[in-house]
Formats: C-alpha cells, structure tokens, sequence
C-alpha cells in the first residue's frame, strides 16, 4: 500500500496536468473560434469561384484549359497536411497511415511528396521516404502568400508536364466534433457545372471572353483552393486538440476523484491503526 505522502504527491501532481491541460484546450479554443471565421468567410467565396467557372467553361464552346488536362498518370505529386506539434489525439496518426496507404497505391510511379507540418515530414523520413524542400513559413502562422507559393509551384509542375496529377491529403473540417480525414485530386481540375447553368448561360455575353476570363480564373481559383484546404486543415487540428485537452482534463479530474477517495481510505486505515496500536499498548 502506498503511502500518504505518496498518495499526496501523485494527487499534486495530477492537478498540475490538469491545469495545464485546461489551459491547453482554451488556447486551442480560442485558435478554433479565429479560424472558423476565417473558413466560414473562406468557403463560401471559394465556392462562388467554383460555380463561376463552370458558369464561363459552358459558354467557352471547345476551350480546354491546361488545367483540365487529364494525362496517364507516370508521375504524381502528393500535398500531406499534419500539424507542427503533437497533442491533438490520433489527429497525426490518421494522416500517417492514410500517408504511407496512398503512397503505395502509386507504387513504381514516380512520387513527388510535399510534407506540410512537422510530424508528417518526421514519419516520412524516417520511414525512408524522398520529401520536397518545403519553406520554413509552413511552421507558423501562414498567409495566403505561402499558400499562393506553393500553388504556384504545383501549377507549373503540372504544366511543364513533370506530374501528370496533384493529391491533397487533409482534414476537412465539418464541425467541432467531426473531422473527415479527405484525399481529392488538385489537379487536373474540372469545375462542377450545374444544369442551371447552362440555361442561364443563353443571356450573357462575356468579356472580354470566355478564353481570356478562363485563363485567368483558373489559377486565381487554384491558388484560393489550396488556401482553403490549408484553412480547413488548420481549423481541424485545433478542433482536434481541444477535444484531446478536455478529454485529458475530464480524466485527470476522475483520476483525482479515484485519489481523493483512496487518499481518505488509507489515512482512516493508518488512524486506526495508531488508535489499536495505543490501545494495545495501554493493555500491557
């Protein structure tokens, strides 16, 4: 049985864990409440610039942007998203495995991984795996600039033919409790059309023309979409963090609860052992 002053410090040093793991889920709160007004004001224009374009493509006759060029795929270029840190439950774990699994499907192919976070880069390298450079704005707050960047390079890679597809492999966020761990194709892209569209498209002219506003629509939808994922991805990981903080609260408050009670029992049992040991003492 262990003692009190043992007992005492265990009960110590779980209400240190648990201050820090209260104090852990409101960071990440406060970062999930920020991001979600990014994506909430981010998802709607993407999604604007999405019905845009297939507004344009079905008044552009036969124009086919370079974008949209599906290829036998030789070579494939993979975006993994994870965080920089850990402690967001099995938020990195999930994207390793998926990782090392879409990996292997494009087994003999040539692969061009690009790692976003630091945990994904560590796994992947220990593992063996070849990783793309990847700047050091990635481990901090990022901008739509870095976004645009890395956007800009898959664009041209996809252009020059040196990959014949783009992968994005992140967590899309749904809600606080809900995170859809989601691979999609970046490229080549192909806007969604709707019926209505076409209907629509008999009373507009557009110009300066459909092949100009294409040409420059394309990249300026691309390079907010990957700024979307990355904004979708970050709300994920903080949404996933704050869950794992208040779980390891609520259980370091049960697991205190278990001490409290234990703590109580061993100290009665040692005051009455004392009191039986007086009175066999006073017996002799």
């Amino acid at each position: 049985m262990a003692s009190l002053k043992e007992i005492k410090n265990r009960i110590t040093s779980v209400q240190g864990t648990q201050k820090i793991t209260s104090a852990m889920k409101m960071v990440a709160s406060a970062k999930l409440h920020k991001g979600q007004r990014l994506i909430e004001n981010a998802l709607p224009y993407q999604r604007k610039m999405e019905e845009m374009l297939a507004h344009v493509q079905l008044g552009a006759n036969d124009f086919d942007s370079p974008f949209s060029e599906v290829r036998d795929v030789k070579k494939v270029a993979i975006v993994i998203f994870s965080s920089n840190t850990g402690l967001c439950g099995t938020f990195n774990a999930n994207v390793i495995k998926q990782a090392k699994e879409l990996i292997a499907e494009y087994k003999g192919m040539e692969i061009l991984i690009y790692p976003v976070g630091k945990k994904i880069a560590k796994a992947l390298a220990k593992e063996g795996y070849l990783l793309q450079d990847m700047s050091d704005e990635w481990e901090h707050e990022v901008s739509p600039s870095t976004t645009n960047q890395l956007a800009s390079q898959l664009m041209d890679l996809f252009m020059e033919r040196n990959v014949d597809k783009v992968i994005l492999l992140y967590h899309r966020y749904h809600g606080k409790s809900t995170q859809l761990l989601t691979s999609e194709t970046f490229l080549p892209f192909h806007p969604e059309a709707d019926d209505r569209w076409a209907i629509q498209n008999a009373n507009f002219i557009f110009e300066p023309g459909c092949e100009e506003l294409l040409t420059s629509l394309y990249p300026r939808y691309l390079k907010y979409k990957l700024y979307a994922v990355y904004l979708s991805h970050n709300v994920s990981e903080h949404s996933a963090r704050m869950i794992a903080m208040q779980t390891a609260t609520d259980n370091a408050d049960s697991l205190l609860t278990d001490l409290n009670v234990y703590y109580n029992k061993t100290r009665q049992q040692s005051i009455t052992n004392e009191l039986l040991d007086i009175m066999g003492g006073s017996g002799r």
